[in-house]
């Protein structure tokens, strides 16, 4: 028989690009690769891991650490060092305090009495010191771990007054007094009168009046009282509340919320949200 005429006998082989469909047709690895793609992922991360030696173990280690120090400071815990005797004997030079960042993060407010750290921002600060990249990023990891302040803008104090509060000093026996109420401040540093600059002022709604306990040694919302803002702090600049101190170990304790304040009524209804008053 002619080989020729077996061959045109023969069915054309099909030439689509397609493959026909059916549960027989396309390589395994071709239906599934998007199932065995993190598998291999994770494969060769394992032998990248396990391939670099102590070295580079301890490195990922160490940046993974970072890592979550950062995020733990940014978003719950920041570490403060407490740089000045501003706020003695209650918080000394050198202490680390934990603050609390989720403290008002939930509808609560800064209450009169709370040790909070605040960004000073347009109430402390008027020009605000300008500082480089890598500056900041040294300064970010230190204070995550307690080792630097976290910013030249960054204070720490107690709140005296919040808004509507009607703030003076002093009466004629020394007191500071709030909404009329003198109040018995057991925290000020053994010695410390109060204020020794008078003053009267009635905080706007959405800021804070805050002082030192060392009242003698503390640059606070008195000595803003002529700039813009008039010494107030913007709720919205607060930072998070001191809660612990957390360093060094002999002081390592819990910050109780004082009473001095528990007799103190609410502001009026309708207080005025404008500063003014008499300073000296």
């Amino acid at each position: 028989m002619d080989t020729d005429a077996q061959l045109a006998q023969l069915p054309e082989r099909d030439r689509s690009p397609h493959p026909a469909q059916g549960e027989e047709q396309g390589s395994r690895s071709a239906r599934f690769p998007a199932r065995l793609a993190p598998r291999a992922a994770w494969r060769a991360a394992r032998r990248w891991y396990g391939g670099g030696g102590p070295l580079r173990r301890t490195g990922l280690l160490l940046l993974t650490c970072l890592v979550t120090l950062l995020l733990v400071s940014s978003y719950l815990v920041q570490p403060f060092l407490i740089p000045s005797g501003s706020m003695k004997n209650t918080l000394r030079v050198g202490d680390r305090v934990l603050v609390n960042k989720l403290a008002y993060r939930f509808g609560d407010e800064p209450r009169r009495g709370d040790v909070i750290v605040f960004d000073g921002t347009e109430s402390f600060v008027q020009d605000v010191p300008e500082e480089n990249a890598v500056t900041t990023l040294i300064r970010k990891g230190a204070s995550a771990v307690g080792l630097m302040r976290p910013a030249e803008t960054d204070y720490i104090k107690r709140v005296v007054g919040v808004g509507g509060d009607r703030v003076r000093c002093c009466d004629k026996w020394g007191r500071l007094e709030v909404n009329g109420t003198p109040v018995l401040e057991d925290y000020l540093f053994p010695g410390d009168v109060p204020s020794q600059v008078p003053f009267d002022i009635v905080v706007p709604q959405g800021k804070l009046w805050v002082m030192g306990d060392h009242r003698s040694d503390s640059r606070d919302s008195r000595d803003h009282l002529g700039e813009p803002g008039g010494g107030t702090v913007p709720v919205g600049r607060v930072i998070g509340r001191a809660d612990w101190i957390g360093w060094p170990l002999g002081r390592i304790r819990s910050l109780r919320r004082t009473d001095a304040f528990d007799a103190v009524p609410a502001a009026p209804a309708g207080a005025a949200g404008a500063l003014g008053g008499r300073h000296g």
